[in-house]
């Protein structure tokens, strides 16, 4: 993992850019992941969950990462990183809140929100949240696996 994510990463394989915490967000970084896996051989393997995982993670963090008046500025950015290695792509969400997302329970059929973690827990190969290390908040991060039946 970078030390830093200040500036976009271009290693092969490997990116990470900070986003505005901004509902917009969302639709900028599937826009990013599917750049970044378009640029890949087998990138098109992993585009329509990665997309989805990363909607919900980017989502989650836009609206519920609550973060402390000290934290204001970083609290202000979140940071997307991806990562195609050994037959998966990994999605990091990261930003500046250390509250730890759980899944709920299935909401009512009438409710519009509620299930991003139910979809990212059913969808992901793995997932999980881990501190930032050397700094604050956290990052959540999915594992997806290539879609079945693509060749």
């Amino acid at each position: 993992m970078p030390e830093t994510l200040e500036r976009p990463s271009t290693e092969a394989g490997e990116y990470a850019r900070w986003l505005p915490r901004h509902r917009r967000s969302a639709g900028v970084a599937r826009l990013l992941l599917r750049e970044f896996l378009g640029g890949l051989v087998d990138g098109k393997l992993y585009v329509d969950v990665g997309e989805l995982l990363l909607s919900e993670l980017v989502t989650n963090a836009v609206e519920h990462a609550r973060v402390s008046p000290r934290r204001v500025l970083r609290g202000q950015l979140i940071a997307v990183r991806f990562e195609v290695a050994v037959g998966r792509l990994r999605i990091e969400v990261h930003d500046a809140s250390c509250e730890r997302p759980e899944a709920q329970p299935l909401p009512d059929g009438d409710d519009e929100s509620g299930r991003g973690l139910l979809l990212v827990e059913s969808l992901a190969v793995a997932w999980g949240c881990c501190p930032r290390p050397g700094g604050i908040g956290k990052f959540v991060w999915a594992h997806v696996g290539p879609a079945e039946g693509a060749s």
